[in-house]
């Protein structure tokens, strides 16, 4: 009778342990990009580099993607450590390519940006939390709009068309603000998981937390092209 009333109290605080976990490595990778990122725009060797040599900037954004899907496929393989490596070196090299937003968009204008940002992205986490309605339909619906958005994005990269761009920036910022909650969801399903091992815990926390760090990062730059003030 005792281990009855104790267990379900002692699960649920393994699963807001393992939440926990998700956005504190959320977070930190926050941090990280935004760090790299201002420290990259505010050196001129480092942003002539990376940036202004278009193949070593396109080599960055390919090794970003490709860290990525490596991650996300190989994540059962993989060590904890070399996991929470390969997530760090992800936050750090997306860091070294978003230094370009210093350069188009005033500061004033990324601060306030992130905060709205900040603010959107909590409000539907907390909504994916604590809804009791089954948001799968919804993110399999999402998860296909994606797919559209990227290829109406790559075609506008030829075409040019200013009408598609602000097309593809407000359908960015629906789709994901409901990939928020969607992935909220499942990460709060995915903490009542039995990992079995710390370690376990530890790549399941990441993978949490790439998902929603990918969440935020898009959702900030559709909203930068709304709200952000461009150099003059």
């Amino acid at each position: 009778m005792d281990s009855m009333s104790i267990n379900p109290a002692k699960e649920q605080i393994a699963q807001a342990g393992f939440v926990n976990k998700v956005y504190a490595w959320m977070c930190g990778a926050l941090m990280l990009t935004g760090l790299v990122a201002f420290l990259t725009a505010a050196t001129p060797g480092i942003i002539e580099t990376a940036v202004g040599n278009r193949l070593v900037f396109y080599a960055l954004l390919f090794s970003e993607l490709g860290l990525v899907w490596y991650v996300s496929s190989r994540i059962d393989s993989l060590s904890g450590s070399t996991a929470t490596f390969l997530f760090l070196l992800y936050a750090l090299l997306n860091g070294l390519t978003l230094s370009v937003i210093f350069l188009a968009y005033t500061a004033s204008s990324i601060g306030s940006t992130f905060f709205v940002t900040a603010g959107t992205f909590g409000a539907m986490s907390l909504y994916g939390y604590t809804t009791k309605r089954d948001l799968t339909s919804m993110g399999n619906l999402l998860i296909m709009a994606l797919i559209g958005l990227i290829i109406a994005s790559v075609v506008n990269i030829f075409l040019g068309s200013e009408t598609i761009y602000w097309i593809t920036t407000y359908a960015g910022v629906l789709i994901f603000v409901g990939l928020t909650a969607y992935d909220t969801q499942k990460i709060k399903l995915m903490a009542r998981a039995d990992f079995q091992t710390t370690e376990n815990m530890q790549k399941g926390a990441l993978m949490g937390a790439l998902t929603l760090y990918l969440d935020f990062i898009n959702l900030f730059l559709f909203l930068l092209r709304i709200f952000g003030g461009r150099r003059r």
